[in-house]
């Protein structure tokens, strides 16, 4: 399926550049058509002309001058006409390029999300199950409890990561800013992590009580996202470490990974809606492209910046930078 995508979008440029090269070749045989009769007419009525009047060489004259205001005139419009071919020429190809890669883009977001949506349901109704069907004692209903409560929460935010995004994109949502304190949002987020990824050191280095105006559930949907990412790309072992910080009238959320980091290349794109390095047959690590364009939106509806840079010797640090109170 991935070489018919490609095959697809060589396709289209193929026949593009066919129709650009046809439409500039019919605008030069056209010019030139143009040009030959010009001369044409213009040796014609030079021919006509008899050469033992007075004035002939003024007559002449005045032919030729026709003759080269004819010209000028369509060479103007010629190169006007390329100009406006070329510019809506490039125009039509960016935007037949890009509506491609976004379908495409959607596609694999279908299947991502399809995926994501299935495991923790198909794991949930088995925990559930074998509750009912068996006879277990309290330590194991308690391990199998947790590991529903912690599918659920991965279906919820899958849930709101995708209403969100639907809501943002349409203009839909009403932030309910008010003062928060940032600092409790980001500990509590970090302690819920903690507790769904047991297994994980996550360091926290921040200053109590710092205020922002927003929205708490915007500001958790952020600092989720961020989290989540750091955590599924990086190794079991490694450690991922969280910097809230307060310089001045600005508030700065780092977070920091060893984990396998993000090229240049593809730096550009991280924040677009549904972009994912690779592709879905290829793709081990889970998720839909939602979480990193999601904060990218948050942290723009605040009048915020947030930017990815390479940690050493492996990973990424995420710096968000907000506007204090």
């Amino acid at each position: 399926m991935h070489f018919l995508k490609k095959n697809k979008l060589n396709t289209v440029t193929i026949t593009y550049w066919f129709l650009l090269i046809y439409i500039i070749a019919a605008l030069l045989w056209w010019f030139i058509a143009l040009t030959n009769q010009i001369n044409a007419m213009a040796d014609m009525r030079i021919a006509e002309l008899n050469k033992d009047e007075i004035n002939y060489t003024q007559k002449v004259e005045q032919i030729l001058s026709i003759q080269k205001r004819k010209t000028t005139q369509y060479i103007g419009e010629g190169i006007t006409f390329l100009v406006i071919i070329l510019i809506g020429a490039v125009f039509i190809y960016r935007a037949t390029r890009k509506q491609i890669k976004f379908g495409q883009q959607q596609q694999n977001f279908m299947m991502a999300v399809t995926h994501e949506l299935k495991t923790p349901i198909a794991i949930t109704q088995l925990n559930l199950e074998t509750i009912q069907k068996r006879k277990l004692n309290e330590l194991q209903q308690y391990k199998l409890i947790t590991n529903t409560l912690f599918e659920v929460n991965r279906l919820n935010n899958l849930c709101n990561n995708i209403l969100w995004a639907a809501q943002l994109e349409a203009g839909n949502y009403y932030t309910k800013n008010e003062e928060i304190n940032l600092s409790d949002i980001v500990l509590g987020c970090i302690e819920e992590f903690k507790t769904r990824f047991s297994n994980r050191t996550i360091n926290l280095n921040f200053t109590d009580n710092i205020y922002i105006n927003s929205d708490v559930l915007m500001m958790q949907i952020l600092v989720n996202n961020l989290l989540e990412n750091a955590i599924k790309y990086s190794a079991e072992h490694s450690i991922i470490n969280i910097d809230l910080i307060k310089d001045a009238n600005k508030i700065k959320l780092l977070v920091k990974d060893n984990g396998i980091g993000i090229s240049d290349e593809e730096k550009i794109n991280i924040f677009e809606k549904f972009y994912r390095s690779g592709n879905e047959f290829t793709r081990t690590t889970k998720g839909t492209g939602l979480g990193l364009y999601l904060c990218n939106k948050i942290v723009k509806k605040h009048n915020g910046k947030i930017v990815v840079l390479n940690n050493h010797p492996t990973g990424s640090i995420f710096t968000v930078t907000l506007n204090a109170i």
